[in-house]
């Protein structure tokens, strides 16, 4: 079968690999009906994910029909519809019993970036009974309905948790800087939450595509402004006494979003860190003197993807706005430029397998 294999860094090419076999009888073999190309997979590429292996197949997010089980699963059956969750993991250990599962002692983040990914045909998919989840099969002669779920298993997941760590409740007002797949995800939440949103982005495109889909309430470009002081003058417009925001979520990942996010968050608020950063990031202790800042921060812990699912099935939330493009597989490396550099102002693309 054919992969999109990560040959080194800044070199992706698409190889034939062996049809993946059970290895292990809590494993299940999925055959990819839609994949995704994730932020994490252009990471890894560019040699920024230490633990990630070359040569595997690249890929975390994906959709499909699992085609074989081992004989100790016993939560799916052959001809399942399922979604891949981006972590594996064993759901016994200690962290998995807390719902830490990106920690988890038998697992982590493995498909991708450990074992081959989704970006083939078909993957393997270890420890199947916690590591994948039943998605409706809403069209029963085509796989059209999967991507409905393409992005449970990451996108959505990454963006629920960062809503999740900022404890975001109806009537919040909730930052979110980064208006890429996660940030959008992130909003599609907290706007499930019922919190006011402000979307915050640097790219004017990012920005608009936002707005064209009613994603915040308000809409801001940080480079608009001449200093902090008349961005936080703005806030305080929207604000009012509490003079920030009560959960600021970072996901744009950069030293400018870092220092805006808790600069915008209110007094004894939560900054909430979801963004994979490529350098260290330095707290300037003695400007947050007294603010009382919370930071939380973390790699996703995808334990609500059934909750999700729920929620798309039940027409409560939808990502399909997200997908800006579709492909065929013979054209993901042209897809994987799409992504990383956006010649065209690319959000997620769809992959069909």
């Amino acid at each position: 079968m054919k992969g999109l294999c990560y040959v080194d860094d800044e070199k992706i090419e698409i190889k034939e690999f062996p049809i993946p076999e059970i290895e292990q009888e809590t494993d299940a073999i999925v055959s990819v009906t839609y994949a995704s190309i994730c932020s994490s997979d252009i990471h890894i590429v560019k040699g920024k994910v230490p633990r990630a292996k070359k040569g595997i197949i690249l890929g975390h997010e994906g959709v499909g029909i699992i085609k074989k089980v081992g004989k100790s699963v016993k939560n799916f059956k052959i001809g399942d519809h399922v979604s891949i969750n981006c972590i594996t993991f064993c759901g016994n250990c200690y962290f998995c019993k807390k719902g830490y599962i990106n920690n988890c002692s038998n697992g982590g983040w493995e498909v991708g970036c450990r074992i081959n990914g989704t970006l083939s045909e078909q993957v393997r998919i270890p420890l199947a009974d916690y590591s994948l989840n039943l998605i409706p099969n809403e069209n029963s002669n085509n796989n059209e309905s999967d991507k409905n779920y393409l992005f449970v298993g990451d996108a959505l997941s990454s963006g629920y948790f960062g809503i999740d760590l900022g404890q975001v409740k109806k009537g919040d007002i909730v930052g979110v800087i980064g208006c890429g797949p996660v940030g959008l995800c992130t909003l599609i939440c907290g706007r499930m939450k019922g919190a006011k949103l402000i979307a915050f982005d640097i790219d004017d495109n990012c920005l608009n595509f936002a707005k064209k889909n009613n994603f915040a309430d308000y809409y801001f470009n940080p480079k608009n402004f001449k200093s902090d002081e008349e961005l936080q003058k703005q806030l305080q417009e929207i604000c009012g006494e509490q003079k920030g925001c009560d959960c600021t979520v970072e996901v744009a990942g950069s030293d400018e979003s870092f220092q805006t996010a808790w600069k915008i968050t209110r007094p004894n608020g939560i900054v909430s860190i979801v963004a994979m950063y490529e350098k260290n990031q330095e707290f300037p202790l003695p400007l947050m003197y007294g603010k009382n800042l919370i930071f939380k921060t973390g790699g996703v812990d995808a334990i609500k993807c059934d909750y999700l699912i729920d929620l798309i099935k039940n027409k409560k939330i939808s990502t399909n706005e997200l997908i800006t493009h579709e492909i065929n597989f013979e054209d993901v490396i042209k897809g994987f430029e799409l992504f990383r550099y956006k010649p065209e102002h690319c959000v997620k693309i769809a992959i069909k397998l």
